[in-house]
């Protein structure tokens, strides 16, 4: 067998929709064949509505970024591929830490609008009480067959926490056709910074006639960037953000006959960062100061996140139906230490006579158990249908706890009392029934249905003690509440390439418990109830039948109604149910091969999302405001060439220019109070290129990433805490991407 890589790409050649931009309509062609000598083209399956369909049979927006595209754009985490996927954004502050955003549909919060899944198994936590909206799970990419990127609400199908989508990580199966190897090595400098590194290794082989293996390794060591500087400008260390992403996959299929297959499949990642990614910042405009990215940091940060996915996933072949049977267990463990000298220490040495740095220790674990049935048609009736049924438990343990030390040093400082120690232990079961079915109304007309109820169950406990906590807690909340979502679409196709849908869908995140604080007053509410969203969506899905052109346009209308938001009751968070928001956009993907070789494809998003009314006033929104994170416009360009040097060395080189117009920062009430308006992120662009040769066996590659070092905003914080600045000088702390990165990669296959 032959992995499919840039070298193989010559051969089992994509066309731009798949290539270069995820598309509305990625397709493949046969083994073979040179994409640009064919005049037909097979298109992708995709399993968005979890069975296997053609891009243009399924009536919503999507999109599906292949693994060779992932490989060609160096796209290793959520950050990398952003320009392939319009209406994705992606508020970061450290690596492995990030809140996906679909459609603009973000206010903050704790609990997740986008769903991450690998192949079968949801990965993350379903309620709001674990840090699932910004740990979603950026899974590495190496040997991915694909992504696929559903806009809209998923709640029909996948449940919880798609009010915006959907992001699911297809990963590579074993394969029976023979032993194959591929190695791939690779370095960058970073700007500012050092060198990283990279490594991956993927090994396929058949044990049996009906049992084969696949298994890969990656390794990926970042330089980091940004430099701590004391409080007087002073030099202390350099580049404090480095990181390391590391780990791997070994799958098992097993099949004895045509109607059986039985898949094994482990995931284990570990993403270790130091500082995070957050640059000092001028409050009013943003840029960067002290002419370098810096942070005042006392206390030496660190971020530890271990993901750990375990799925057994069978098929059986009934004649008319099909049975499959998911089984997933997974764990999700983040460690962290974050420095809070300057905006606690002084308060901590001017009340009890210590003088201290000062460390918030947090460790947080997720422990979820998944099981999903469902039985689906074979299809080739007046109905294709699937029915199925749902289970998740999920426990987690949330800890942190406040630590004083010697300034300028890790020992512990003496001659205090325990500052604060708090827990939040919670538990979320579910039990879910779907279904959903196409009816085939006539040859060019179909009708979607699909429909699925929810009952989950959710416990909390909360403990806590110390001079900074107030008086001491052990407080116990639950919840359950029951929910029914359900999608409806019409489909008009004109040919097996071209379509026309108009989509109504219904999504929610789950409510839950309040762990209330000690003599909460009369009215304090014990539990928050689920948000949802109602999406209207039209669109048009075309391509030629030699792939020449594409497109895929959609146009949509959301309302969000009961967001969660969050409210303080004695100095303690709680979460509540606060304003509605709109949203209205319209996205574009579409691709060009103007002459042999040639791939030409552009993607953007028009988005205007809102709030309806006010929020609380610790939230800081107000009626109008633009979600955080919804720039008004994104666009991108993309270009990919391919030719041969003489008559045996394939070549291709390809470059890409994204533009993130302006865009608003989290709600922020004092800035608000100061100025009278949001806080804006000014607009940047991103320029990337590779090139690269095919010789033989070997592939060298050469890339540049953020060409133009470009200062793009990822996230915001506030100025101040506890009335505290957080930096020196009133300066803000905002995520930032990577800057100018140029490397280059070898990969040989065997």
């Amino acid at each position: 067998m032959a992995f499919p890589t840039q070298r193989a790409a010559g051969k089992i050649a994509l066309t731009s929709m798949a290539l270069a931009v995820a598309g509305a309509f990625s397709t493949a062609h046969a083994a073979g064949q040179d994409s640009a000598a064919r005049d037909d083209v097979q298109q992708v399956v995709v399993t968005a509505q979890k069975r296997a369909q053609t891009m243009v049979d399924v009536p919503q927006s999507m999109s599906v970024v292949g693994g060779d595209a992932l490989e060609k754009h160096q796209a290793t985490g959520f950050a990398d591929y952003l320009k392939l996927v319009p209406s994705l954004q992606l508020v970061q502050s450290t690596p492995g830490e990030g809140r996906l955003v679909l459609r603009g549909l973000d206010t903050g919060g704790v609990a997740s609008t986008v769903a991450v899944y690998l192949d079968e198994t949801p990965f993350g936590s379903s309620s709001g009480l674990a840090n699932g909206a910004i740990l979603a799970g950026d899974f590495d990419t190496f040997d991915l067959a694909r992504v696929e990127v559903l806009r809209g609400p998923q709640g029909a199908l996948y449940g919880a926490s798609s009010l915006g989508g959907l992001v699911k990580f297809v990963t590579n199966a074993p394969d029976f056709d023979g032993f194959a190897m591929r190695a791939r090595v690779g370095a960058a400098s970073v700007d500012g910074g050092g060198v990283s590194y990279r490594t991956n290794l993927v090994v396929n082989t058949p044990i049996s006639n009906t049992l084969a293996a696949r298994a890969s390794v990656s390794y990926q060591k970042e330089p980091g960037f940004i430099d701590s500087i004391g409080t007087a400008g002073s030099d202390v260390a350099r580049d404090i953000n480095k990181a390391r992403n590391y780990g791997g996959r070994m799958s098992m299929l097993y099949k004895p006959n045509a109607d059986f297959d039985l898949r094994l499949t482990a995931v284990m990642q570990n993403i270790a960062t130091d500082a995070p990614s957050v640059v000092e910042s001028d409050p009013d405009s943003l840029e960067t100061l002290y002419g370098r990215p810096t942070q005042s940091q006392f206390v030496p940060q660190m971020r530890d996140i271990h993901y750990r996915v375990f799925n057994g996933t069978a098929n059986w072949n009934l004649g008319s139906a099909s049975l499959t049977s998911s089984t997933s267990y997974s764990t999700q463990k983040q460690y962290a230490r974050e420095d809070i000298t300057h905006n606690l220490s002084g308060f901590i040495e001017e009340n009890l006579g210590v003088p201290n740095d000062l460390f918030m220790g947090m460790e947080l674990e997720v422990k979820k158990f998944t099981q999903e049935l469902r039985l689906s048609s074979n299809g080739g009736g007046r109905v294709d249908w699937l029915g199925g049924l749902y289970y998740t438990d999920e426990d987690a343990k949330l800890a942190q706890h406040y630590n004083a030390l010697v300034p300028g040093t890790m020992t512990p400082a003496t001659g205090l009392p325990l500052l604060a120690e708090i827990g939040l232990g919670s538990n979320y079961r579910e039990v879910a029934a779907f279904t959903n079915a196409t009816i085939h109304l006539n040859p060019v007309y179909d009708l979607d249905i699909g429909g699925r109820y929810s009952h989950n169950k959710q416990d909390a406990r909360q403990v806590g003690e110390g001079a900074l906590a107030g008086a001491p807690v052990d407080n116990r909340a639950e919840s359950s509440e029951d929910v029914f979502t359900y999608a409806v679409s019409l489909k008009r196709k004109f040919s097996e390439r071209t379509a026309v849908y108009a989509r109504a869908a219904k999504g929610f995140r789950p409510g839950g418990p309040n762990v209330l604080p000690p003599e909460a007053p009369p009215g304090t509410p014990a539990t928050y109830d689920s948000d949802s969203v109602m999406s209207y969506e039209a669109g048009l899905k075309t391509q030629t039948a030699d792939g020449r052109w594409s497109l895929d346009l959609s146009a949509f209308h959301i309302k969000w109604k009961d967001i969660q938001l969050l409210a303080e009751v004695n100095d303690y968070g709680v979460n509540t149910n606060g304003a509605g928001a709109t949203a209205d956009g319209v996205e574009i993907t579409a691709g060009w091969r103007p002459m042999r070789g040639l791939r030409l494809s552009a993607n953007g998003s028009w988005n205007k999302a809102r709030l309806d009314g006010d929020t609380s006033p610790l939230v800081g929104g107000f009626k109008g405001d633009r979600l955080p994170f919804s720039p008004k416009y994104t666009a991108a360009l993309l270009a990919d060439y391919r030719w041969t040097i003489g008559d045996t060395t394939p070549a291709f080189a390809g470059a890409s220019v994204r533009r993130m117009a302006g865009q608003y920062g989290n709600f922020d009430i004092d800035y608000r109070a100061a100025r009278g308006h949001q806080r804006e992120i000014p607009s940047y662009n991103v320029v990337d290129a590779y090139a690269g040769l095919e010789l033989g066996n070997w592939t060298v590659e050469v890339f540049g990433k953020n060409l133009g070092n470009s200062d793009g905003r990822l996230s915001t914080t506030s100025t101040t805490a506890n009335g505290m600045f957080v930096s020196p000088n009133g300066a803000m702390l905002t995520g930032v991407i990577a800057p100018r990165t140029v490397g280059f990669t070898l990969t040989r296959e065997y």
